[in-house]
């Protein structure tokens, strides 16, 4: 589709929407105090910064609507299709009740004991074994209240594949729930949360750095490990598993915090089956518009260096405009900003290239801080577009690493209504809903003589779990051209299967 359709304008319009409701949720549930911050000693014992208790909804009717509309919402933009309904044991039944009366959904209710008399049934409502369950939860920590619930149901045989929780944790519980084959899906993490409770005032940076490290020190099983970005990395070879919902690019592109743009780049890559992005960093125009036409069909992005080319015209962006309209793919400019807001703004809009008005995507370095990210965003939002954030350089002895790499993450979570995802090593979020793009990809892992470090697709995609491929003299120097482009893309692939299979096994 082309760079505005009526697809990418509602889908954009329909997440802004999303992101204000949840907003004002967080906003509300602050308001009546169902999320608190101090000192507070767990049932386990252990001390929390942080502790929620969402019955109190239930003396807030507007609350409750507006907490079970977005739960149904989540759901419905994640595909899922069910036939009952059934709210987890006590602080979810009244959330499942208004879904069920308001959606016209048959309603189950789990009993938390059997009764000793009667028909002594562990779950009440009619009962079609074979149909689907789909679950609601208020909060998940460790997902064990959500396994009982499911264990309950499919003994009387419901199949039970997912649950939509308002809230969570980040604790481990949405790998657990995987591994019993249930996919976990929320209005809200406990990160977001945070952050929008701190850009709205309400909470600062001491605590919501206190949150986060209790977070990762009680997990009740690992979180994915965060990889650096040191040359060293190149030689361990280490092989990086990943413990966060591993879920394929189709199902990412439904998740309601995925930007309309990383929904797109998604669905293209599920449908022509590529992880691949072509680096066409060349010089000429014509040879641009070449490599775009005949390599077109084996790719789902195509990277440009506007400013390298020789003989550039606006025309010829036009015509690579039609180029990927027909070959369904997108064009990432890779400009790489890096100055302040107002001068980024200028260059992204203005100027010779007036990039905003052909590329799909651009990046940025985040040296500059927040600003450049506000610049790109008054040009680039009102054109539907995204940016990707350079977290990682595939450079030897390159000095994105470590803190930096942290802070780009931190920015891209802070500006989500812009930035898509990152330009990094390997996958650096955790986040289904971000893309990772790896450049310096090649079939073999190695270092040129201008320290250019190279990753093979097996090495970058399975073991990094990264997202993309950004692959150029691998395919420009090759004899045919076409035909390397088609290994790296079946490569590519194939190392994508591969990382989906073991998170199921």
């Amino acid at each position: 589709s082309g760079p505005a359709g009526p697809g990418r304008a509602r889908a954009a319009a329909d997440h802004l929407i999303f992101a204000a409701n949840m907003e004002s949720l967080v906003s509300a549930l602050h308001a009546v105090q169902a999320v608190k911050f101090g000192s507070f000693v767990l049932k386990s014992g252990i001390s929390s910064p942080v502790y929620f208790d969402l019955r109190v909804i239930v003396s807030h009717p507007a609350l409750m609507n507006q907490v079970s509309d977005l739960l149904w919402k989540t759901a419905n933009n994640a595909g899922v299709k069910c036939s009952s309904v059934c709210g987890v044991p006590y602080t979810a039944l009244p959330l499942a009740t208004i879904i069920c009366s308001s959606n016209g959904i048959p309603m189950l209710i789990r009993r938390k004991e059997a009764k000793d008399h009667g028909t002594k049934r562990m779950v009440e409502g009619t009962i079609i074994p074979g149909e689907a369950c789909l679950i609601i939860e208020d909060v998940v920590t460790s997902g064990s209240s959500v396994l009982e619930t499911a264990q309950v149901l499919r003994k009387e045989g419901l199949k039970v594949t997912d649950a939509v929780v308002l809230l969570d944790r980040e604790q481990g519980g949405r790998a657990r729930l995987e591994e019993d084959g249930i996919c976990l899906h929320s209005v809200c993490s406990l990160s977001r949360l945070l952050e929008i409770l701190h850009d709205q005032g309400k909470l600062d940076f001491d605590m919501v750095e206190n949150v986060k490290t209790f977070i990762r020190t009680n997990a009740s099983v690992p979180v994915n490990e965060m990889i650096s970005g040191s040359a060293e990395r190149l030689h361990n070879q280490c092989n990086v598993k990943t413990h966060f919902k591993e879920i394929s690019y189709c199902a990412r592109a439904q998740l309601p915090a995925t930007h309309p743009i990383a929904a797109e780049i998604f669905k293209i890559m599920e449908k022509k089956q590529t992880n691949l992005c072509l680096a066409a960093d060349v010089t000429n125009s014509k040879e641009l518009l070449q490599l775009a036409d005949s390599l077109g069909s084996e790719i789902c992005i195509l990277k440009t260096h506007v400013d390298i080319l020789d003989d550039f015209n606006s025309d010829v962006f036009t015509e690579l405009r039609a180029i990927a309209n027909k070959h369904e793919f997108l064009i990432f400019e890779d400009r790489k900003f890096a100055d302040i807001g107002n001068t980024v703004k200028h260059q992204y809009g203005g100027g010779v290239y007036k990039i905003a008005q052909w590329s799909d995507l651009v990046n940025a370095h985040v040296v500059p801080g927040p600003g450049v990210i506000k610049g790109l965003k008054e040009v680039g939002m009102p054109l539907k577009r995204g940016c990707l954030l350079i977290a990682e350089m595939s450079s030897e002895g390159s000095l994105a690493t470590g803190d930096y790499t942290k802070a780009a993450v931190k920015l891209a979570e802070q500006h989500t209504d812009f930035v898509i995802g990152f330009i990094s090593s390997s996958n650096i979020s955790g986040r289904s809903e971000f893309v990772h793009m790896t450049p310096g990809v090649q079939m073999q892992i190695g270092v040129d003589n201008l320290g250019q470090q190279y990753l093979s697709p097996e090495e970058v995609i399975n073991k990094r779990a990264s997202d993309i491929i950004i692959v150029g003299r691998g395919i420009l120097s090759a004899k045919d051209c076409k035909e390397a482009a088609r290994i790296f893309k079946k490569a590519g692939w194939e190392a994508y299967q591969k990382r989906l299979t073991s998170a199921k096994n």
